[in-house]
C-alpha cells in the first residue's frame, strides 16, 4: 500500500513530499509489525529529508518521539510524528482513530525497554 508523507524540517520554510509503500495490506488489516514498518518508514523519510546521503537501511529506534493519530478532513486519519529533527505526516488511512492508535499505542510500548521508570 502507497501512502503519502509531508515532511518538515526544523529550519527549513517548505515541506517536501513522498510517497513510500512500507507494507502491502490495507491499514484495516495492519498487525502490529505492519504498523512498526509505517512508523519505521516514516521516520526514515524524515532522515532522508536531513541526510540524503545515509545509508537507506541504518537502524531505526521508536522512541524518542511524539505522535499522534488525527482525523484528516477529507475523510479518514493521519499519522503525525514529530521530534527535534522536524516532523512527518503519513496519510490519510481508511481505520477508526481509535483502533491505529492503539496499535501505535501496542508498538511502542513494545519497544520500550523493560528498565524504563516512568
Amino acid at each position: 500500500m502507497q501512502f503519502p508523507v509531508e515532511i518538515w524540517l526544523r529550519g527549513d520554510n517548505h515541506a517536501t513530499s513522498e510517497v513510500i509503500a512500507p507494507v502491502s495490506r490495507e491499514p484495516r488489516g495492519w498487525t502490529d509489525a505492519d504498523v512498526a514498518a509505517v512508523l519505521q518508514s516514516m521516520l526514515r523519510a524524515l532522515d532522508r529529508a536531513r541526510h540524503p546521503d545515509a545509508p537507506p537501511d541504518r537502524p531505526i529506534a521508536l522512541r524518542g518521539f511524539s505522535w499522534i493519530v488525527s482525523p484528516f478532513e477529507g475523510g479518514g486519519v493521519v499519522i503525525a510524528i514529530e521530534m527535534t529533527l522536524g516532523a512527518v505526516v503519513g496519510g490519510p488511512f481508511d481505520v477508526p482513530e481509535g483502533e491505529l492508535t492503539s496499535a501505535i499505542a501496542r508498538v511502542m510500548d513494545a519497544q520500550r525497554p523493560a528498565s524504563m521508570v516512568h
